[in-house]
């Protein structure tokens, strides 16, 4: 039987045997990410942190909120990485659909759902992505229609013509295509992630687009082993769409500054340029480790790669709201 793509990628990656819910692999055993890359990754996020924590007149209690946790990777990385007083002060959460993972610290707290009042960092790595959404395709008739998808080959149909609301959205976001990914599901799940901050920041850092760049056919797709495929939605791989940035943006209601990952990873003090060859013949195991710090820079900062991610944040009731990475 045939659905529409939304109600597809939620059984697919959050079901009963869904993607992200199976216990015998996690996400990282499929695709690579920003916070599987490097450490530099983690470490960058803990100098914002330390920022938002100065903005906000280092508050006795820190929440640091992870949405899309994964297996805690980047939550266990920062609790490592904070100088000892931030990290005294810290109350971590996880937040991720699948069961608390073995071995994770005990101070962590796992959640299924966003925790109600922030004062701190809520970040979301890769998160929206993932976040279900219907697909709307153009026909010989110059109608849009809901695109429905088989659940166990993938095979695609077309539907009933687009509903008045997603009609509402393509309008305002992706007025020009023969086929759209409907991003006012993420646009909910963003804004309401940022109504729970009611002091410090909300940061998304997720590859996507704008409204001057939409794709033509769409980004949908599906990742296993490390490898792209044909976007099935049976649990067996991951199925993802990239983020329209700037309506989410807009969702939250929150004034908001966005910027590339290369861009934001430099502004923390990631560099991926070469260390001097002076430091070789000085140092020559210094320089195999700068080396080797470079290029993991280097992969973060890459434009064509995890480099061209977006980072979206909202100041919330902070004063200065445009120099948290200055």
């Amino acid at each position: 039987m045939s659905v529409g793509w939304r109600l597809a990628m939620q059984a697919g990656l959050y079901g009963s045997d869904g993607f992200f819910v199976r216990e015998s692999t996690g996400p990282s055993d499929h695709f690579r990410t920003s916070v599987h890359a490097s450490p530099l990754f983690a470490g960058a996020l803990g100098r914002l942190i330390e920022r938002v924590d100065a903005a906000l007149g280092h508050p006795e209690v820190f929440d640091l909120v992870d949405v899309g946790a994964g297996r805690g990777e980047l939550i266990t990385a920062l609790l490592t990485l904070l100088p000892a007083d931030l990290a005294g002060r810290i109350r971590p959460v996880a937040v991720e659909v699948a069961s608390r993972p073995p071995g994770l610290h005990p101070s962590v707290r796992w959640r299924h759902d966003v925790p109600s009042e922030i004062t701190g960092l809520l970040v979301a790595t890769e998160w929206l992505d993932n976040v279900p959404l219907d697909v709307l395709e153009t026909d010989e008739d110059g109608r849009l229609r809901k695109v429905l998808v088989d659940r166990a080959t993938g095979a695609e149909t077309l539907g009933a013509p687009a509903d008045p609301a997603d009609l509402f959205w393509t309008s305002r976001w992706w007025p020009d295509a023969g086929r759209i990914e409907v991003g006012s599901s993420r646009d909910a799940a963003w804004a309401e992630a940022v109504g729970a901050v009611r002091r410090g920041v909300a940061l998304c850092v997720d590859y996507g687009h704008v409204k001057a760049e939409r794709p033509a056919f769409g980004t949908l797709t599906g990742y296993r082993d490390g490898r792209q495929v044909q976007p099935v939605p049976d649990g067996s791989c991951d199925v993802t769409a990239h983020v329209a940035m700037d309506a989410v943006a807009c969702a939250a209601g929150v004034p908001f500054s966005m910027v590339r990952q290369r861009e934001a990873l430099r502004a923390l003090g990631v560099d991926g340029s070469r260390p001097s060859l002076d430091l070789a013949r000085t140092d020559p195991a210094g320089y195999l480790r700068a080396l080797g710090t470079a290029g993991a820079a280097a992969e973060l900062t890459d434009p064509a790669g995890l480099g061209g991610h977006w980072w979206l944040w909202h100041s919330v009731g902070l004063d200065d709201r445009g120099t948290m990475l200055g």
